[in-house]
């Protein structure tokens, strides 16, 4: 657990917890704890059971903003795109009038940033922390989001230039991807919404009119999600559209090339008869005469089907 004394962006570490009972003459307690934490935490801060237990349960939490008596328990989710694959890491927050509690399963790059943002911006409050922390994770959607429009244009390409199986596998696995995350993007932009239009006494009046903001960046999010799972469908709709495509091309050439064999087979048919009486079985150039006959003519139809674009 570290524990921090925050005076306008000027952080102090503190070795005893239970300095952070009562407020500071200046600034607020930054609390970041883990799971082993929490029994002490809730005999200090009076922290609510039913909070407790959405930090514990390994199920992951919705996002949603808890009112309390002396407290609010705050759930939103940060996210990470890597190997194609999106991640959800949650975040847990317990605001109170002097202190924020900060508590997360797995490490949040906008965690790491927090201490120099606190100092750029001379932070002196716990709901400005937590404005700059919201505000930090919804921005970093519109970093994935970008990822993932490169990776679709791409995908895109590659299916009109090389259409290949491995491509649907691609396909199936960002859909899932993106369901999985838009599960949890209309939950957060309501939560985002509660910060900005409730009335909430521990968050001032002014700063709520900023959280309006951030709530238009997380619509927008949202948005940008619902408008990749149409472009998943199009995507599939353009793979099975190049599969079809290259099975017409292929039956295309295979009617042309047996289009071509097809004299060329009553030519040797006609000639593999084998009757006495067949004149040309016994001239000298017969067999060569034969031979070119069926080169020219199978070559005459070549360049007729090339011409008109068949082959």
């Amino acid at each position: 657990m570290k524990i921090r004394l925050v005076q306008n962006g000027l952080i102090t570490v503190i070795d005893d917890i239970d300095e952070t009972i009562s407020p500071p003459d200046n600034g607020f307690y930054w609390i970041e704890a883990g799971l082993f934490d929490l029994d002490l935490l809730q005999q200090l801060f009076g922290l609510h059971d039913l909070a407790i237990e959405d930090c514990i349960d390994e199920e992951e939490q919705r996002p949603k903003l808890e009112q309390y008596h002396n407290h609010y328990f705050i759930v939103i989710n940060s996210i990470q795109f890597t190997n194609r694959e999106i991640f959800l890491r949650e975040v847990n927050l317990f605001l109170g009038e002097h202190y924020i509690i900060t508590i997360t399963k797995h490490p949040v790059d906008e965690m790491q940033r927090m201490p120099a943002l606190l100092r750029e911006e001379e932070v002196n409050a716990a709901d400005l922390f937590l404005y700059h922390l919201v505000d930090q994770i919804v921005e970093s959607y519109f970093d994935v989001i970008d990822q993932i429009e490169v990776m679709l244009e791409n995908l895109e390409e590659q299916i009109l230039l090389n259409t290949q199986k491995s491509q649907l596998n691609q396909i199936i696995g960002l859909r899932r991807e993106i369901l999985y995350a838009k599960k949890m993007i209309g939950p957060q932009r309501d939560l985002i919404a509660a910060l900005n239009k409730k009335e909430l006494v521990l968050i001032d009046d002014k700063l709520q009119k900023y959280f309006g903001d951030i709530h238009e960046n997380a619509v927008k999010v949202a948005e940008s999600f619902e408008t990749f799972r149409d472009l998943i469908a199009n995507l599939r709709e353009a793979y099975q559209s190049a599969l079809s495509g290259r099975a017409n091309d292929i039956a295309r050439i295979f009617t042309a090339l047996t289009t071509i064999f097809m004299p060329l087979t009553i030519v040797t048919g006609i000639y593999g008869m084998n009757f006495t009486n067949m004149p040309e079985l016994h001239t000298r150039y017969g067999y060569f005469i034969v031979l070119g006959f069926m080169f020219f003519l199978a070559l005459g139809m070549y360049l007729i089907f090339k011409k008109k674009d068949w082959l």
